[in-house]
């Protein structure tokens, strides 16, 4: 038996045969052309071809995995039709008269290796995007068809790492698990791994000769087992038959109500870091989204991303989520989560220094330019925006003069939207404390604990050292949050949970009976908090 070790991306076990697979790279040659034009016209021809190709993939993906997920196909097409990536195509066969097949791998290798040099994670993983297409348009030039094909029976799937297009090409019933060499977490294939529910390693030093070979996937601890001793089978095959077992009890309450045992209805939401997480909430069977983490577009981006493309992504949203709740929270950028183009300085205590709704309030066109996009956005569908970060009611009133200011400019312009809840983020003392004043002003409170711990213990929650005494159920947190619920209450507006906490099942029945009315978790925890939820009498 060899145990091997890597970065899990979806928890679970999977035992069965590995399928190596290798990628169909085709052998390129360097051959000399004498008619340009004929050659420009024969890549011209793939590239349409390439992109029909893609169409039908998009297609594919979205019956099985989602649109938020097939969008990758999108990009790949948008890809296919980049200036620059054109460019050096035609411009290598006009200058050099080689084949089309030589300048298409050419210009995919240099565009590869300038996408795996960013220090940008979500560039990284481009590199791959773009190594797929190349690889397409090859293969159509050379007049191969892509494969995916992985046989008969279902499989663990080892790879040194696995294009979209693979991935969904692949019989679905057939993958028990994926195993990579290289990839990220923000990769499609780990994507996919979660919207699946099946365990995936990356960071894997895998071997070609494993081909075949009985294994053992382990997402809850990282672990690849090759060729399992009988003890470590035995022993797994359990762990795996109790968490089938959990999960066709928990998968009997889709489309069930969360409502206690005694009739209280709960909204039961889901906390979303990007468009690509929608297909999981809607898997998962979440009420709505509690949280959406916008700063994902500008963490994501070179530079400042406009009123469109916010737009847009807000939009796509509450599309998909046809009429569900979804809660935006606006920018919080700082402590540590930085963005080298806000050009912020260097603090002491970040944590507790500029940051949040501070930014948005003291650069106003920033702020101003989001909440242009999320009004206007409200008008497909029920979008809720939150500020984070809040401590006083004149910070509120601040932002809700902002508003009304940015809804004269869209009636002035003609441009619709909808009704829109307002709401604020208690994650401070200062604001628990000033809650009942809060609440006259907004609609709802949502209750980050993770900052709320930070602040309230004076403990750096990102400090190893401190793991040991930082408690998230210290009795003055659960004060804290029983404060907040009865003062939310009092000044008329409902109040969530959209910290680590809310996802807490050992919490769920204490939060019921304080009162709470929202809880926001990771898509994963929806089914097992409604089932406490469903079990537990408040009254």
């Amino acid at each position: 038996m060899e145990i091997y070790e890597g970065k899990p991306i979806f928890k679970g076990i999977a035992i069965g045969k590995i399928f190596y697979y290798q990628k169909g790279k085709q052998q390129v040659k360097r051959e000399k052309i004498q008619d340009v034009a004929a050659e420009i016209a024969r890549y011209e021809a793939a590239n349409e071809k390439a992109s029909e190709q893609l169409q039908a993939l998009y297609e594919k993906a979205v019956k099985e995995v989602g649109e938020a997920n097939a969008a990758v196909f999108e990009v790949h097409m948008m890809m296919l039709e980049d200036d620059d990536y054109v460019s050096s195509i035609t411009n290598m066969i006009e200058t050099q008269n080689v084949n089309a097949e030589f300048a298409v791998a050419t210009t995919g290798d240099n565009f590869a290796e300038m996408f795996s040099q960013m220090d940008d994670e979500y560039f990284k993983a481009r590199a791959a995007d773009v190594k797929d297409i190349t690889e397409r348009l090859i293969s159509v030039l050379s007049e191969q068809e892509s494969a995916g094909e992985i046989g008969a029976e279902p499989v663990i799937v080892v790879a040194d790492d696995l294009a979209p297009s693979e991935t969904v090409q692949m019989d679905k019933d057939k993958l028990l698990a994926f195993i990579t060499r290289y990839g990220s977490a923000n990769s499609h294939t780990a994507i996919l791994a979660r919207t699946m529910n099946i365990p995936a390693l990356i960071g894997v030093d895998i071997k070609e000769e494993w081909n075949g070979h009985m294994a053992i996937v382990d997402g809850r601890e990282g672990k690849l087992y090759i060729d399992p001793e009988e003890e470590v089978l035995t022993k797994l095959q359990e762990a795996q038959k109790k968490e089938q077992e959990a999960r066709e009890l928990l998968s009997m309450l889709k489309g069930k109500e969360d409502v206690t045992a005694d009739g209280k209805h709960i909204k039961l939401y889901a906390n979303i870091a990007g468009v690509g997480d929608v297909a999981n909430v809607l898997a998962n069977d979440a009420a709505g989204i509690g949280l959406f983490r916008s700063e994902f577009l500008y963490l994501e981006a070179e530079d400042y991303p406009d009123e469109e493309t916010q737009f847009l992504a807000y939009k796509r949203v509450a599309e998909n989520m046809a009429g569900k709740k979804v809660v935006v929270r606006t920018l919080d950028i700082g402590a540590d989560k930085q963005v080298d183009y806000f050009n912020l300085d260097k603090e002491e205590n970040p944590a507790m220094g500029y940051r949040a709704i501070r930014i948005c309030l003291d650069r106003p066109e920033i702020f101003r330019t989001q909440l242009r996009a999320l009004i206007r956005a409200s008008a497909y569908g029920e979008i809720a925006i939150m500020y984070p970060m809040i401590i006083s009611v004149e910070e509120v009133l601040k932002i809700k003069a902002i508003v009304e200011e940015v809804k004269k400019e869209l009636d002035e312009q003609g441009i619709r939207y909808g009704n829109f809840e307002q709401g604020i983020m208690i994650e401070t003392p200062a604001a628990v404390m000033m809650s009942e004043e809060l609440a006259k002003e907004v609609d709802f409170f949502s209750i980050g604990t993770n900052d709320l711990t930070q602040y309230t213990l004076a403990m750096d929650r990102q400090n190893m050292k401190l793991d040991t005494m930082y408690d998230p159920h210290h009795p003055a947190i659960l004060r804290m949050i029983r404060m907040t619920i009865e003062n939310g209450h009092k000044g008329g507006c409902w109040v969530g949970i959209c910290g680590e906490l809310g996802a807490d099942t050992t919490l769920t029945e204490t939060f019921l009976k304080m009162g709470i009315d929202e809880l926001s978790v990771s898509p994963s925890f929806v089914l097992p908090v409604r089932k406490i939820i469903r079990e537990t009498k408040v009254k």
